[in-house]
């Protein structure tokens, strides 16, 4: 009896311990699957991730991505995907449901004197040169201060970010204010100082200018949002040493340089008179042009004048609106991008187009290109979003930074609706992009990750004040606007 007992308790303790390490294997085991799994289960933080959309990368394989998401850490994009896989992967601090628009990257405005937007129709249906010399100079000398500028800016880049603009470059005077005003709006700029021959708003003589344009280079040197530039406006209001001087100065501090090139009839007229030359060929061998210039217009080319751009790697800028209404000309972009030419798109000053409008343009330059060639293949639909994007940004020399939804660059980004009527329904979203889609689709902006615009309210700037001063100022210009050619 006593031995079937002990056989009994050893058998009970052997069941026991064999229990034991049966728990013990099976909780370790637990416990280093669990230890396996946390890291492949944890999701990347994001600060922002925009999901559920159309995403229309303007990449180089232009991947457009149905059910596309965009996932953004810090001012960058982390990754670019479809929704199942991004949201998998990455946990937001923000979302933005993009379900029912068109996520792309924001539209690049190449060329803008966006202060002139208090100028708006002050003088309309003229030549370039009796606009310029009769009524913009005097109205300009009349009425321009820093204070004017600023004002105008901040109505400009209102206008500009409720149609998608997410970066512009600027000509103008006072741009220290210009560049202020763009920070504190949250955008993007490539703004210049211009460098005129004649007294300006801000200096009243080139050595003046040449200082002035010094320290704004100094003062936004590096930062985040704004590209300081150096602005001689052009052969026929500058002389060669002008040019000479502004764009020595820029490359002593590797600033772009934004000039007007071969803008209108009378300005080939003079430089062939004057120098035998087309205002491209006297620009090379003034020695102005390089890989660090940004040229506005370029419509008076030939074809030694587009090779030349080319070599020497100038940024051109299409303004359609703005060339058309002034009678300038017709930019010939189908053979400049043959060449291999970065050819950005514009709206010009709202003085001379009269709004500020990228979707516009974008309509206008397609359509421009077809009938100037009598070609409606000429200059599809997908070439004029990217000169609106990726080569606009080539054009500004900023493509390694914006113009494409990709890992690693600014996350410039825009949603654009699509449930309007004019936006049923949709079957190509390039052609949609440039014939249907409107300014007012666009419903909200993001700006090197931040959200300036969303659901079409502004976040960043006091529209009603902007309104308001703009009304007042219109009132100022106005009685300044009696006789103008006196001056």
């Amino acid at each position: 009896m006593k031995r079937e007992i002990l056989r009994a308790r050893t058998v009970s303790v052997g069941v026991s311990i064999l229990w034991f390490h049966l728990c013990l294997s099976v909780f370790i085991c637990g416990a280093v699957g669990l230890l396996l799994a946390s890291p492949a289960a944890a999701k990347e933080k994001a600060d922002l991730l925009v999901t559920g959309g159309t995403v229309v990368t303007m990449d180089a394989q232009r991947r457009v991505i149905e059910g596309g998401a965009v996932a953004v850490v810090g001012d960058s994009i982390a990754a670019v995907g479809t929704s199942a896989d991004l949201e998998a992967r990455y946990e937001g601090a923000n979302t933005i449901d993009a379900h029912g628009a068109i996520v792309m990257p924001g539209l690049i405005n190449g060329h803008a004197h966006a202060a002139m937007s208090l100028f708006r129709g002050i003088a309309d249906d003229l030549s370039l040169d009796d606009w310029l010399h009769k009524y913009i100079f005097p109205a300009e000398a009349r009425n321009v201060t820093e204070d004017f500028v600023a004002w105008g800016t901040r109505l400009g880049i209102l206008e500009m970010l409720r149609s998608g603009v997410t970066t512009y470059a600027d000509m103008y005077y006072f741009e220290d204010a210009v560049a202020r005003v763009t920070k504190e709006a949250g955008m993007r700029g490539v703004l210049g100082e211009t460098i005129i021959d004649f007294p300006a708003p801000d200096n009243k003589s080139v050595p003046q200018a040449l200082e002035y344009t010094q320290k704004f280079l100094d003062h936004w040197k590096g930062d985040a949002l704004i590209v300081a530039a150096v602005a001689p406006h052009s052969m026929y209001t500058c002389s060669e040493k002008t040019l000479q001087d502004a764009a020595a100065l820029a490359r002593r501090n590797d600033a772009p340089i934004l000039i007007h090139i071969a803008e209108a009839p009378f300005e080939l007229e003079q430089s062939r008179d004057k120098y035998g030359l087309t205002p491209v060929a006297y620009l090379a061998r003034a020695g102005v042009l390089g890989p660090d210039v940004v040229g506005a217009h370029c419509i008076w080319v030939d074809h030694a004048d587009i090779d030349t751009l080319a070599h020497f790697g100038v940024g051109c800028i299409h303004n359609p609106s703005s060339n058309m209404k002034t009678a300038a000309g017709v930019m010939p972009v189908v053979e400049m991008l043959a060449a291999g030419e970065a050819i950005g798109l514009a709206t010009d000053g709202a003085a001379s187009n009269n709004d500020l409008d990228l979707f516009e343009e974008m309509d206008l330059a397609a359509k421009l290109q077809k009938i100037a060639r009598m070609d409606s293949r000429a200059l599809p639909a997908e070439q004029v979003v990217a000169m609106a994007t990726v080569t606009g940004a080539r054009a500004l020399h900023l493509e390694k930074q914006i113009g494409s939804l990709e890992a690693g660059k600014k996350a410039d980004l825009i949603l654009v609706d699509t449930s309007a009527p004019h936006a049923t329904p949709m079957y190509n979203v390039y052609s949609q992009l440039v014939y249907a889609l409107k300014a007012s689709d666009v419903k909200t902006v993001v700006i090197g990750g931040k959200i300036v615009m969303q659901d079409r309210q502004m976040l960043t700037l006091n529209e009603k004040e902007i309104l308001a001063k703009a009304r007042d100022y219109k009132k100022q210009i106005a009685a300044s606007l009696v006789n103008p050619a006196a001056n």
